[in-house]
């Protein structure tokens, strides 16, 4: 039990919400709020709490699409800000404030009074964030906008909580009309995608890009997913498999490390596919694998022994790599792919 339970009856709070109803809320800001003490056990939970009955309060009986009440949202979006990016207090009350200036009658100076002013100015940047809308599918336009949005986030705070908000917007996507769910789309995979990619938000990114791809080409995305499902526990032994040797090396040559390993998400293997013409069975690097040092010597201690691991065709040298030394690595890489497909072909015939 957290020392912040409700005390205020569900009745006299938000008389518009069922008890049954407001219990799975009641759980869901649990979760929330377990979540922010599990990585910041200091947080201002009463002020996050607070955050919380505000906004159920503000938004009263507002729906979603999916029948659901509205402070269903907000609530999700601080739960993205928290597990995902783990931000401060400020941010955890923002992001369950973030609609109440757009889409209800409370101001600025009501949650800059109840609150404070930084939370209000987070809630008010988010919210004009959300009115700006493109008008074309211009590169450069789109370059320009990204810009903009990156520069009217006085407090970089504002751009996370606006793409957590844009990510769970298209988690619920489903519920919009189709005309809807390409043009947000389109919008996500423009501006928000490339944004989190240069904030380092990869997780985020890759989600924010496959849920775009199932809108914007849903026949190949199904497709794509489909494939992966049929095949995922062949490729889930591959990678343990992988997994496993990689750490074993790294322990017989006494070095500390990480190792993670993750399968390529669909929106990756799409480009390879459809920008290059090819097949699921064409795309051969599925697959991908990270190992954390803890020293720069480490990292070039490392290479000699993935490899014994990993079959390597093609090594490129320098860290970093290049330019000519990059392009005679990919001149090879075509010419033994070539190779392998002609290979490949004949033992088929």
């Amino acid at each position: 039990m957290t020392d912040t339970q409700n005390t205020t009856a569900p009745a006299s709070l938000v008389p518009e919400i069922r008890p049954e109803v407001w219990a799975d809320l009641e759980q869901r800001y649990r979760k929330l709020e377990d979540t922010v003490r599990r990585y910041n056990p200091s947080a201002n939970f009463q002020q996050i709490r607070a955050a919380f009955e505000f906004a159920a309060k503000a938004h009263g009986a507002q729906m979603r699409k999916d029948g659901s009440p509205f402070i269903t949202h907000p609530l999700a979006v601080a739960q993205i800000v928290a597990e995902e990016l783990h931000l401060d207090s400020e941010s955890i009350e923002a992001a369950l404030l973030h609609d109440t200036i757009e889409d209800t009658s409370a101001t600025h100076e009501d949650i800059s009074r109840l609150f404070s002013p930084t939370v209000a100015d987070l809630v008010e940047g988010v919210s004009k964030l959300t009115r700006v809308h493109y008008t074309s599918k211009e590169e450069e336009q789109m370059e320009n906008l990204r810009k903009m949005l990156m520069a009217m986030s006085k407090d970089i705070r504002v751009i996370l909580i606006k793409i957590s908000d844009r990510l769970h917007n298209m988690r619920t996507m489903e519920y919009q009309t189709p005309e809807k769910q390409k043009q947000k789309s389109f919008e996500t995979m423009e501006i928000y995608a490339p944004i989190a990619h240069r904030l380092g938000m990869q997780k985020m990114k890759w989600e924010l890009e496959d849920l775009s791809l199932k809108y914007l080409d849903p026949i190949s995305y199904r497709e794509i997913v489909e494939a992966l499902n049929e095949k995922a526990a062949q490729y889930d032994g591959f990678m343990s498999s992988i997994h496993d040797q990689i750490t074993r090396r790294l322990r017989e040559a006494h070095i500390d490390g990480y190792v993670y390993g993750r399968m390529k998400h669909p929106y990756s293997i799409y480009r390879k596919m459809y920008t290059q013409n090819k097949s699921l069975d064409d795309v051969y690097d599925l697959f991908a694998f990270r190992v954390i040092v803890d020293t720069v010597s480490d990292c070039y201690n490392v290479l000699g022994g993935v490899d014994k691991v990993i079959p390597v065709d093609i090594y490129v040298p320098g860290c970093a790599a290049r330019p000519e030394s990059i392009i005679d690595g990919v001149v090879q890489s075509l010419a033994l792919l070539q190779e392998k497909s002609e290979r490949r072909k004949e033992a088929a015939e």
